[in-house]
């Protein structure tokens, strides 16, 4: 019960906060701007349900390239992982390469992929994958290098193959690592959802948030960013549970 009521009782006391600053005309003071500048959670929660039809119609854009571009990227995680843990001479000479690769900002390869795929959802998936990828790759091969080398010696006495260890020594080692770095993945895949639209798009979340952002339209503005928090939290959540169903051992 702690664990889920104190984070609620501090969210609580949180919106209480904003709210009575929102309402009494300090935050407005405070940031120096126009009071429908700096609405308030009650303005925000109104906002929300008058726009409910224009918000899940670009949440439902929004989370599909999150959904499609976060399994991309796992894939490629795992695969490159698994590629790195059987080949020391590729893991020599693409590790560097993969952490290097996470110097270059998203946003200057979002036009770039933009020019070469168009304006389809292929670029988000390109951006969301690209986030997500490192922390899975990252993650799942160290996952799968903290093996307990006795219990390797102790398949390979056993006449196991090299595929036979991956899959039953290794693989059940590395999993909490890896879902490790695919929470961390799932918390990052809607931020680059909302890049990659925000380059070039004509519906999503982003899109309504840069032109709310345009029209000045605060209170609409933070009601999309409370759905985009709320398909991270429930990504994340997910990839918990999964987690705990799958990692019972843990």
């Amino acid at each position: 019960m702690r664990r889920w009521a104190l984070p609620l009782l501090a969210l609580v006391a949180l919106i209480g906060l904003w709210q009575l600053a929102a309402s009494s005309g300090f935050m407005a003071d405070v940031l120096n701007v126009e009071s429908f500048l700096a609405p308030s959670p009650a303005e925000v929660a109104s906002s929300l349900w008058e726009n409910r039809s224009l918000l899940a119609e670009n949440a439902w854009v929004t989370l599909q390239e999150i959904l499609l571009g976060f399994l991309c990227g796992l894939v490629a995680g795992l695969t490159f992982a698994v590629l790195l843990r059987l080949s020391t001479t590729l893991r020599l000479a693409f590790y560097p390469l993969m952490v290097a690769s996470q110097a270059i900002p998203i946003l200057v390869l979002a036009p770039i992929l933009l020019v070469w795929f168009g304006f389809g959802i292929g670029p988000k998936l390109i951006v969301v994958a690209l986030i997500c990828f490192f922390p899975i790759a990252v993650n799942a091969t160290d996952g799968l290098r903290s093996v307990d080398l006795e219990a390797t010696k102790m398949m390979r006495t056993l006449d196991a193959s090299r595929w036979q260890v991956l899959w039953r020594v290794e693989a059940p080692t590395a999993l909490p690592s890896t879902f490790s770095g695919a929470r961390i993945a799932a918390t990052f895949a809607p931020i680059a959802a909302i890049f990659g639209e925000w380059v070039g798009a004509d519906s999503g979340l982003g899109v309504l948030i840069r032109e709310d952002s345009a029209r000045l339209e605060t209170a609409r503005l933070f009601a999309a960013t409370a759905v985009l928090a709320a398909i991270a939290l429930a990504l994340y959540g997910l990839l918990a549970l999964a987690e705990r169903r799958i990692v019972t051992w843990r």
